[in-house]
This record gives structure tokens, sequence and C-alpha cells, in this order.
């Protein structure tokens, strides 16, 4: 009975607050930079299209013993448009914990300037959330408002961003949910009392590509997921509390093949192995492995990601260059 109601009050604290703190997170983020920011889009380039599947703490059984674990499922997309002087994305995910579930989608436009050697991107998106939830088992008869039950509801938000990428660095820096959208669901009761807030959620992160060889290349990686609770101008709105960190190093071989390990702070360590094929390696297949080292008995000991993503072609001259001569040069 107390585990049945501490679920229970967890999950109330959680909808009453905020589902932002509930955005999936993947190792393979260092792959997936049109999920952490608009500003990606289109910035290498030439276009990506990536899917990413995580099964987080594998075998996790709730307090009804009837599973729980997250399970995550993504597809992102990025194009360069040299008409309209930058690139535009799109990214969907599907993210389920226990009886709740996510729905995102979100449609970026990323405006690319030449800085140096690399390019600069200064990013928008639209955001379309739907939250669903399921059935809430209460631990008793007592009536709870602020508890879903069998409902969903939908909004609109916005995102903005900016994104550096050159040979060797890339860096961003992102927020979305920018409007901070309230969303209600019906109670227990009947009536439409149970909310949640879409908090601002923020990403930064880097990479910087290291040749310690002519065919071995080393990249350092970093990110962190900044959840922004409250309006601006809150005493905790900028609490480090409320951050996660991530680190990580990975080598590739020839463009080919890539291995690495990285660590999530006070949660696990993770394995990185990952393999291309076809023309130009342009098909790339990636597993990753999450060793949850802390908290144990909160969690299963292990989480899974698969990711499979494909490189779009370099975007070709429409027209030939002309051809010079000097025979003609009279």
């Amino acid at each position: 009975m107390k585990r049945t109601l501490l679920s229970v009050l967890l999950t109330s604290a959680i909808f009453s607050t905020a589902f932002a703190q509930q955005q999936p997170q993947f190792s393979h983020y260092g792959f997936n930079g049109m999920y952490l920011n608009p500003a990606y889009a289109g910035i290498k380039g030439q276009g990506d299209i990536t899917t990413l599947g995580r099964y987080q703490y594998l075998g996790y059984d709730g307090s009804f013993d009837d599973g729980g674990s997250p399970q995550t499922y993504a597809l992102s997309a990025s194009l360069p448009v040299a008409a309209i002087g930058g690139g535009v994305g799109l990214s969907i995910f599907r993210d389920k914990i226990g009886e709740a579930s996510i729905t995102n989608v979100q449609l970026s436009y990323s405006k690319h300037i030449k800085v140096g050697e690399g390019m600069l991107g200064l990013g928008v998106q639209g955001i379309l959330n739907h939250l669903g939830k399921g059935e809430y088992r209460t631990a008793d008869e007592r009536v709870d408002n602020s508890v879903p039950r069998n409902g969903s509801d939908q909004k609109f938000d916005t995102g903005i961003g900016v994104w550096y990428e050159s040979d060797k660095l890339y860096a961003g820096l992102s927020a979305n949910n920018l409007l901070r959208s309230e969303y209600r669901f019906k109670s227990v009761g009947g009536e439409n009392s149970a909310k949640a807030i879409g908090e601002n959620h923020a990403y930064l992160t880097a990479g910087y590509n290291i040749e310690a060889t002519s065919s071995v290349v080393v990249t350092p990686t970093v990110l962190v997921k900044m959840v922004l609770p409250g309006k601006f101008g809150d005493n905790n709105k900028f609490n480090l509390q409320n951050n996660s960190y991530e680190g990580g190093v990975r080598a590739t071989i020839n463009d080919k093949f890539w291995g690495g390990v990285g660590y999530r702070y006070d949660e696990s360590i993770t394995g990185l192995l990952g393999m291309s094929f076809a023309k130009d390696n342009a098909l790339r297949f990636g597993y990753a492995f999450d060793f949850i080292a802390f908290n144990q008995d909160a969690r299963a000991f292990s989480s899974h990601e698969i990711m499979l993503s494909y490189r779009l072609p370099k975007p070709g001259l429409a027209t030939r260059p002309a051809i010079r001569t000097p025979r003609y040069s009279f």
C-alpha cells in the first residue's frame, strides 16, 4: 500500500506542475542535432534523416508490477535550401512513461550566415505537443481532482536556437516551450481540474573533432539539459539542480566505424558502437547501452538505444559552370 500511494502521489505531483521534465533523453545526442536545436536545420550543407528507438530501464516494474519503463521513438530530418538562405527541419517523437504519453512535432527553419571557417545558424521552430493520460488507480476511495483520468490535450508552442558548425567544432544553444502552455485534463472527480505546464526547456551542446591520425578522428562531446520552471524573474528559474549533464568521447575510423563511452551525471555510464554502409558511408547504424550505475533501487540496471540514419548526397550545381579559355578572350 505504501508503494502504491507513493506512486500516485508522485504522478499527481508531476502532472500538476510540468510535463517538460519528461522530455526524452538520447545517448546518441551527438548524432541528433535536429532534435536538440532548430538552428541545426541544413547547417551541414546536406540533408539527413535519423530514426531512434530507446527502451529505458529495461525490465523495470512499477508499483503495480505491470511495467512503466519509458519508451521513446523519434524521427528527424534536415535539409539545406539555398533559395531561402538556410535550411528546414522536422522532428517527431513519441514518448510513453507508464500511463502518460507525449507526442511532439517540430517544424524548424534556420538562417545560415558564414562566420569564419564555419557556418552560423539562427533557428526558429513551431511545436505541437499532444499529452495523453491513461487510467490512474488511486490508493483509496477519496477523490483527488489533481489526478488525471483518461484525458488528453494539445497545444502549440515555439522554440529558438543558435548553432555553429565548422569542420572541427560544433556548438549549439536552444530553448523550447517558450509560451509555457497549460494543458488541462479530466480528473478522477470528473472535472477539468488536472493540469500540466509545458515549462521552458533548454539545451547546450558542443563537440570538437581531433584528427588523431590520418584515419582516426576523436570527438569529445558534451550536453547540458536545463529545465527552467516558473516565470522569468522567479527565484528558482535557473536552479542548477534542475539540470542534467552528459559528457563523452568517441573515435571514428575512416568515417565508417565508431566506438565511444559517455557519462550521464548521477545516472549512467554509456557505451556506443556503430558503423556506416553504402556509397559514401551514407547509411549509418548505431547502438548505445546505458549501464545504470547510480540509484538502481528506483530503476532497472540498463537502457538500450538503436539509431539508423541516412545522409543525402550534397546538392550539386544546377548548371555547369562556364568554361573559359584564351581562344575566346578577344
